[in-house]
């Protein structure tokens, strides 16, 4: 750890923190229609498409499995959040098989 770090680490949670109270700040004075919600409620799921298609990219035949296994897991469970720590449980134990 560097000398600069805890500066580096509050710069950024400022930064983070802004960002929140500016959302929250600029979405009270902007009328929701139903486009809108459409759009906010397709964001995580883009995010998450997005950061799942960079680790398949830079990984290799593992984090292609498991994102498949994810989205199976995803249909079956309707839960997201359990199918992503089912995918990083599959990825671990495929990794530990040598894959």
């Amino acid at each position: 750890m560097t000398e600069s770090f805890p500066i580096l680490l509050l710069v950024m949670a400022a930064a983070a923190f802004l960002c929140r109270v500016a959302g929250f700040t600029l979405m009270r004075m902007i009328p929701v229609s139903a486009r809108l919600e459409a759009a906010l409620r397709a964001t995580p799921l883009a995010v998450m498409a997005g950061i799942a298609a960079l680790a398949v990219q830079a990984g290799g035949l593992a984090e292609a499995i498991a994102l498949g296994a994810v989205v199976g897991l995803t249909l079956v469970l309707r839960s997201d959040v359990a199918a992503a720590l089912l995918g990083v449980v599959i990825v671990a134990a495929l990794r530990w098989l040598g894959l």
